[in-house]
């Protein structure tokens, strides 16, 4: 554990949901009283992992954290990819004696910003008038992944592969506002995220791109007249 924030560190900071509307020389001084500290961490070490019990939440710096459910049998669904600028943990982190149901782990040479989530809530003992901006940004923050995990929901509803697909592409083509767009997701990855076999993930977006529903390059897609004309952008 370590704290060797920079100045460009908090000029970042600011920029984040979380710290939105906060200045940098004001997250200088707020860090302190949330106990803030960083570490850093190497390609597919784990961040956390099922049945730790945690306190901080965690906002990526730099690099990326997935977060996944691994059952008995060894198959793995793709909860959330977490990226620069975003935050994770902050759930159970308000709920330290619930263990951890999932695991978190660094995608890539990742370096992490811990604060205790508990402290966030509290009155701050050095009254800091833009610890109020933090509790509302939070807030924010919370339901938005309220929002995303509804979303999910809808994604992996249809029963065939197809309507998964079309589902999850559908809301990235419209989120972007374009029908050329590229998602956080290997093809592994998005495989896991709508609970589907690779292989079989695969075979139907060839088969997709030789109706002329779409073009697939990696994680990059390019929408055309997909069933009924359903992406709108």
């Amino acid at each position: 554990w370590k704290f060797t924030m920079e100045y460009t560190d908090y000029i970042f900071l600011s920029t984040t949901g979380l710290f939105k509307g906060i200045q940098p020389q004001e997250i200088q001084q707020i860090l302190p009283c949330l106990q803030a500290q960083e570490k850093d961490y190497i390609k597919a070490q784990a961040v956390y992992r099922i049945g730790d019990n945690v306190s901080s939440m965690g906002i990526v710096l730099n690099g990326s954290v997935v977060i996944e459910n691994n059952d008995l049998w060894g198959h793995t669904s793709l909860i959330d990819k977490i990226e620069k600028g975003q935050i994770f943990g902050e759930t159970y982190a308000y709920l330290p004696t619930e263990p951890l149901t999932v695991t978190i782990t660094a995608e890539e040479k990742t370096r992490i910003l811990f604060l205790k989530t508990p402290v966030i809530s509290e009155v701050c003992s050095n009254s800091c008038s833009f610890h109020n901006k933090l509790i509302k940004n939070l807030l924010e923050l919370l339901a938005q992944k309220n929002l995303n995990l509804t979303k999910r929901i809808s994604h992996t509803s249809p029963r065939s592969i197809r309507g998964k697909l079309l589902s999850y592409l559908s809301f990235q083509a419209k989120a972007k506002g374009s029908r050329d767009f590229m998602i956080p997701f290997s093809r592994q990855q998005l495989a896991d995220y709508l609970n589907v076999d690779r292989s079989a993930l695969s075979a139907e977006i060839s088969k997709m791109q030789k109706e002329h529903i779409l073009t697939s390059q990696k994680n990059r897609f390019i929408l055309y007249g997909t069933e009924n004309d359903s992406v709108d952008v």
